[in-house]
């Protein structure tokens, strides 16, 4: 049986990944900090007759990967996506080294810390893939976003990179670059009820079936390092 291991689930793309790969007879873990949160996934989850475990985790402590990698036993699709402190998000003008550090810290080596750990089981195998999911300043200058960006921009770089170093190992890894607001996720949720944040803009949305049904094809096609949604992203 074939495990698929969320990082940083939610209710969005999360739970869509969830449900296209627990549809094909994967294993799926999610994990995540909120235990309450993680429980409302499984259920939604097991109503559609799909099994999901929920791992209980804060990824902001890099200390604690290791046993929860351990604890996660052999992964065959990884997807990781960053978890980033909102309030180190800032526009560009008024990035700080400390704000700045913040955003690497949970964007960049927080992820990095998971993939340094789940490497060496997938390359003892010679199989195995990791996906990353990044946002659109990850390949365009956003200056509202230009911290997150300047973080995920380095682990897109990183992510591409590793793709190509591993190109005969037999392992994938691959960047989700996406340029929209995935509908019911907790950023579009917050979007559509606070009028301060919207500030009249209209952002293209994207279904996150859509997105999983890309995040399947990168893991079973393999023939690209990077795939996009959302014209923000291209």
């Amino acid at each position: 049986m074939s495990t698929v291991a969320i990082f940083g689930a939610g209710p969005g793309l999360g739970v869509a990944l969830a449900r296209r790969f627990g549809k094909a007879g994967f294993d799926v873990e999610l994990v995540a900090r909120s235990a309450a949160r993680l429980r409302s996934f499984v259920d939604l989850l097991a109503a559609e007759g799909i099994t999901a475990r929920p791992v209980v985790a804060d990824l902001a402590d890099r200390a604690g990967h290791a046993a929860l990698v351990a604890d996660l036993g052999p992964v065959d699709l990884a997807v990781i996506n960053g978890f980033v402190d909102q309030q180190s998000i800032r526009p560009v003008r008024d990035i700080d080294v400390d704000s700045m550090a913040a955003v690497f810290d949970g964007a960049v080596l927080g992820p990095l810390s998971l993939t340094r750990l789940l490497l060496p089981g997938m390359l003892a195998r010679g199989a195995g893939a990791i996906v990353y999911g990044l946002g659109a300043s990850a390949r365009n200058p956003l200056p509202p976003l230009a911290g997150a960006g300047a973080a995920q921009a380095s682990l897109r770089n990183y992510a591409l990179s590793l793709n190509l170093d591993l190109a005969s190992s037999g392992v994938y890894v691959g960047a989700l670059t996406i340029g929209a607001l995935i509908e019911g996720s907790d950023a579009q949720r917050t979007f559509d009820s606070d009028a301060t944040a919207r500030r009249g803009l209209q952002p293209e949305r994207v279904d996150p079936g859509t997105l999983a049904d890309i995040v399947w094809e990168m893991y079973t096609e393999r023939t690209s390092a990077e795939r996009t949604a959302g014209a923000l992203a291209t």
